[in-house]
């Protein structure tokens, strides 16, 4: 019977569900991340540096909105290997400044704004460029478009040859 059972669900995965799975989590708890910092954003602001000539909370306020978007494109699988790119950043950014408590940010305050400990980025890092190895999935918007639009073309062959 053991036998069976681990010959018989060797052969069946379920990469696309799988994906899936890690993508809505990820993207959740990267939306969680993100909420909890608007929550924060007074807090936040006087600890933070403008950069590129901005002010501080122009620059929050970017990254917000920036994480805001990154999330819901990645739960949703669209765009997702180029929405994943500035939330890999921002985690390596986050794990370099909590690491070394880097500039004006103490590691009180670094803790503050980023809300977590040390290693705790890294767990981003990992997921993130599995993802962007991966792919999205056959569950994921970035799978319907791209179907959609190689339908539409074999359709485009088939009307110019008639």
């Amino acid at each position: 019977m053991w036998k069976k059972l681990f010959l018989y669900s060797v052969g069946y995965t379920y990469s696309n569900l799988s994906r899936l799975f890690l993508r809505a989590f990820t993207g959740v708890m990267f939306l969680e991340l993100c909420i909890r910092q608007m929550l924060h954003f007074e807090e936040i602001v006087p600890t933070l540096d403008g950069v590129m000539g901005m002010s501080p909370e122009t620059t929050m306020t970017l990254l917000l909105v920036l994480e805001l978007l990154c999330a819901a494109f990645i739960i949703f699988g669209l765009l997702m290997r180029l929405a994943l790119i500035p939330p890999l950043v921002i985690m390596c950014v986050a794990e370099w400044v909590i690491s070394t408590a880097h500039g004006n940010l103490t590691g009180h305050m670094a803790n503050q704004f980023f809300n977590f400990q040390p290693g705790y980025p890294v767990m981003f890092i990992g997921i993130f460029i599995y993802l962007l190895l991966a792919g999205p999935g056959k569950i994921s918007l970035d799978y319907i478009i791209s179907a959609y639009m190689i339908e539409t073309k074999a359709d485009d062959r088939v009307l110019e040859n008639a």
